[in-house]
């Protein structure tokens, strides 16, 4: 199964040799589970032809805000619609969790209690996951038949469900510690409360529920559910 995946921000420059850009990060969390990637960068207008060019669609988080005027992201949320109708799987995280729910008719904005940044625990139903943080906004109204799988105290819509089309989360399952902990020294000094910082680098060290999120995405990509 090839999974298409739209790169709508870029790595800062100081972490990319040690990192990679965002592709690479879903390739390595998506490892062994028997997909191929190709990818886009739709972030510098760089688009597939068409909901065709793969089985299954992801997008990734960005800096950038889903309400921003960027030249790239009418046409996104074009192919976003186009996806879903043609029902292809797709997968948004972070910024595509936002841009996703944008697209099919629900509103971002910044969330009034700031930052959420490192890690942070998300209720899935029964099951709570751990998964790293790194974002200011997020879904505030969730779109018409979206269903709300996931919450936080710091996020109601952590994680949407669009019943055989799409599922969304806010979390950035890809991103481990050491990449957080590079964000901070990168981005987070002087646009991040130290506060929130500080907290973020005190809560390293818990495990990760990467992999189950991984598990998820794999059979909603293979399947059209969570489980």
């Amino acid at each position: 199964m090839k999974i298409g995946i739209l790169q709508t921000g870029l790595a800062p420059d100081e972490l990319k040799g040690t990192f990679g850009e965002y592709p690479e990060f879903f390739e390595r969390l998506l490892d062994g589970q028997g997909f191929d990637f190709q990818s886009w960068s739709v972030v510098t207008n760089e688009f597939p032809d068409g909901p065709e060019d793969a089985d299954g669609w992801l997008i990734t988080g960005s800096r950038h805000g889903a309400y921003e005027d960027h030249d790239w992201i009418p046409p996104l949320e074009q192919l976003i619609r186009d996806i879903i109708d043609a029902g292809r799987p797709l997968v948004g995280v972070c910024f595509g969790h936002q841009i996703i729910a944008q697209a099919l008719g629900g509103k971002v904005n910044k969330f009034e209690g700031g930052w959420v940044v490192g890690q942070h625990d998300y209720t899935f139903g029964d099951e709570t996951m751990t998964i790293n943080a790194w974002h200011q906004d997020q879904v505030i109204t969730a779109p018409e038949g979206a269903q709300v799988v996931a919450t936080s105290n710091y996020c109601a819509n952590a994680a949407l469900l669009y019943p055989g089309k799409a599922y969304t989360v806010q979390p950035h399952p890809e991103y481990g510690d050491d990449f957080i902990q590079g964000l901070i020294e990168t981005r987070g000094k002087g646009l991040v409360p130290d506060p929130l910082l500080n907290e973020a680098s005190a809560r390293m060290g818990r495990p990760l529920d990467s992999e189950r999120m991984a598990e998820q995405f794999a059979t909603f990509f293979r399947e059209g559910r969570l489980s």
